[in-house]
């Protein structure tokens, strides 16, 4: 696009995500801490409260590991990747365009963190801490909302990733094939049947055409046909309708010894 005095004009960006990245990834932390102080104060001498019939039961768990008390004995490790995990989103926001993966990446972060920071200000230790976890369901370990975020998060970002959505919001182009000439962008004279028209020195027996007249063809319209006899360079006599013999002379017999007795006058006898 141009403007007016053919300044060229860039095409309309998106406008960046990071904002909403920051709210909802601070909605997650902010409830993710109250909650996890509420079950703190009010369970730790309490016995498990049942809800909804036993579908929901809120406990108190101390967890060491990862999310659903996976890796109990490597909480260091999993501490380590946390910080891995929030730096990058920190550095990916910059071209973070798209309202899908904001959501992700905030969901993600504020899982991240609300269990970092456990890790880093509860017991045991520095950077060793335990999780608190507090909501159990029937045949599902205990977890809290920040393991819930983080697994909300992960399933957003599959499905993005099939609707192949980017971090800017934009979608990639599919190659463009080749597409086949429609009959009407044909040249007429290439759907022809005829054969080309062709020239002498093109071809050097050329198909005579139906008006033109054969060589063998006997017809007044055809000069070319005559006599195949010799020509005869000598004139002929004219014939005589009352001597038809005259067309044709008549052959002399000559008698050995007497052949210029025809020529000779004859003999009186002196």
């Amino acid at each position: 696009m141009q403007a007016a005095g053919g300044t060229p004009l860039s095409a309309p960006t998106r406008p960046r995500r990071v904002g909403l990245l920051l709210a909802v990834a601070a909605f997650v932390l902010v409830a993710d801490g109250v909650s996890k102080s509420i079950v703190v104060a009010r369970m730790a001498d309490h016995q498990p409260i049942r809800l909804l019939g036993g579908l929901l039961t809120i406990t108190l768990t101390r967890n060491g590991g990862a999310a659903f008390s996976i890796g109990t004995s490597m909480t260091i490790v999993f501490t380590a990747i946390a910080v891995g995990v929030i730096v990058y989103i920190l550095r990916t926001a910059r071209n973070l365009r798209s309202i899908g993966w904001a959501i992700a990446l905030g969901l993600l972060l504020g899982g991240a963190t609300g269990n970092l920071l456990d890790r880093i200000f509860r017991a045991p230790g520095s950077f060793q801490g335990h999780v608190v976890d507090w909501i159990e369901l029937p045949h599902w370990p205990v977890f809290n909302l920040a393991d819930s975020s983080i697994v909300c998060a992960g399933v957003l970002v599959v499905l993005l990733a099939l609707f192949g959505i980017r971090l800017d919001g934009t979608r990639p182009i599919p190659a463009a094939s080749s597409p086949q000439p429609a009959i009407s962008d044909l040249d007429p004279s290439s759907l022809d049947p005829s054969p080309p028209n062709r020239s002498p020195a093109d071809s050097s027996s050329p198909d005579p055409s139906p008006l033109d007249p054969s060589p063998l063809d006997p017809s007044p319209a055809n000069p070319s046909f005559g006599d195949s006899s010799p020509t005869d360079p000598s004139p002929r006599a004219p014939s005589d309708p009352d001597n038809p013999k005259s067309e044709y002379p008549e052959p002399r017999i000559t008698v050995p010894g007497q052949a210029d007795s025809a020529d000779r006058p004859a003999d009186d006898g002196r």
